[in-house]
């Protein structure tokens, strides 16, 4: 188990949470993503989530060095799962600990935001009549032409 990690296998909360608190931190905030049924009027069957491995855990980890320069005492980890994915299902968790709350509130906010701006990591929405990927990291798909 690794405090920032890219994986194919389901996501335990708990995990993530014990290896952000300890006898200094006195606030654990955990922000949970998980795949919704209705989207804007659609309905989604499931999600394929593809990533870059090596770089999205890079870009994670940079995300936790980020977070501890900006809010020092913040513990951060992360994991988001990829492959396909269910109704109801985590894709991703985000776990900030600190000594007080208001750290810890946002420090994981901003890791939520900085998770979609700088991670490689690719969303496919399969509905009952189509699919797309989604977000603006889709430009930098592998598949797409000339990138």
């Amino acid at each position: 188990m690794k405090m920032f990690e890219v994986t194919f296998d389901e996501l335990d909360i708990n995990n993530y949470h014990r290896m952000t608190v300890n006898e200094h931190q006195g606030a654990v905030c955990t922000f949970t993503g998980h795949v919704r049924e209705w989207t804007k009027g659609t309905r989604t069957v499931h999600l394929e989530y593809e990533a870059y491995i090596p770089m999205a855990e890079k870009m994670l980890a940079q995300i936790g060095d980020e977070i501890s320069e900006r809010w020092p005492g913040v513990i951060t980890a992360i994991g988001h799962r990829i492959g396909k994915l269910e109704i109801s299902d985590i894709a991703v968790v985000i776990v900030t600990s600190s000594p007080h709350r208001t750290d810890s509130y946002r420090a994981n906010e901003y890791a939520v935001e900085r998770l979609k701006e700088i991670v490689p990591i690719w969303k496919k929405e399969i509905w009952e009549d189509g699919e797309e990927w989604i977000g603006d990291s889709r430009k930098y798909h592998p598949s797409v032409e000339g990138k």
